[in-house]
């Protein structure tokens, strides 16, 4: 089966400055990719190259099995680039239906998007007055007219409130759940970890790394609160090799399954350490994020 999107070292310099540097990465059939990075980590700019509207300084991209801005393979590909952009004065209906004119899409397709996107008691309103989440939902609805296989949607929370964060994050599971296949580019930890089945991880134009959620965050610590902390350390690292022990914030945590605990606790209270705090501890994709980033917030390009 054809994979959705496939890069091979893209790359995309503008003069001295380098805004894509190598990315090579797949979506699968039917997942839920997240693309993960800094606001101006290269996120949009590897999007506009994998529709064709941006041609690539280096390196390759086949989109469905086609070279990006073929035509057959942008009618099975639906995105939403940066913020919709629709006719203030005409309603979500007769925006809709004027895309679907010039797409050749049929008039039918509209009222099925817009029960889609949840825009149905809303369509005769004009878009002027929607709120902020009804027209990125509205620019979803738009994406979704050809009824495509891909469905590429840059950063579409933005700018909303956890209501309307919560809707697009529905919206995309109901999509998932339907067979579509969505990359979803994101600067938003939660909205990642929460929807996204595999994530590529982008930094300074540099794709730093390409795994589940799970695998990202890899296996559970245990954190332990303990004194004198230096003894338990001592004795943690005796019974789990020094490479197994970290000392954070007046803590130790400890690489070591959850199921373990019991054994940990006995061995510590068995060397004169008084234990008073001991759980299981998960990383979180923040943490991870800004490991994989050394903390990046924002970086040109």
């Amino acid at each position: 089966m054809e994979l959705p999107v496939e890069t091979t070292g893209l790359t995309k310099r503008y003069g001295g400055l380098t805004a894509v540097d190598g990315i090579s990465l797949t979506v699968r059939p039917g997942e839920v990719y997240g693309f993960l990075g800094p606001n101006g980590a290269g996120k949009t700019t590897t999007l506009r190259m994998l529709l064709g509207l941006v041609r690539p300084t280096s390196g390759s991209v086949r989109l469905l099995g086609r070279p990006p801005g073929a035509p057959d393979g942008l009618a099975r590909v639906g995105a939403l680039i940066e913020g919709p952009a629709f006719y203030p004065y005409l309603s979500g209906r007769e925006n809709l239906r004027v895309l679907a004119r010039y797409a050749g899409v049929p008039a039918r397709r509209v009222p099925v998007v817009l029960e889609q996107v949840d825009l149905a008691a809303r369509a005769g309103d004009r878009y002027a007055t929607y709120s902020l989440g009804m027209k990125q939902r509205l620019g979803v609805a738009a994406a979704l007219l050809k009824d495509p296989r891909l469905l590429i949607l840059d950063e579409p929370t933005n700018g909303l409130d956890p209501a309307g964060m919560a809707e697009m994050r529905t919206l995309v599971r109901r999509l998932h759940v339907a067979g579509c296949t969505v990359l979803l580019s994101s600067h938003l930890l939660g909205e990642v970890q929460q929807v996204c089945d595999r994530v590529g991880v982008v930094s300074r134009g540099r794709l730093v790394a390409e795994s589940t959620v799970a695998e990202l965050r890899g296996t559970a610590t245990l954190r332990v609160v303990a004194e004198p902390l230096d003894d338990a350390a001592a004795r943690a690292r005796a019974l789990l090799g020094a490479d197994r022990v970290r000392l954070v914030d007046g803590a130790l945590d400890l690489s070591v399954p959850a199921e373990r605990a019991s054994w940990i606790n006995a061995e510590l209270v068995a060397a004169g350490v008084a234990v008073s705090e001991l759980r299981a501890r998960e990383r979180d994709l923040e943490q991870v994020f800004f490991e994989l980033t050394e903390g990046e917030l924002t970086h040109a390009g």
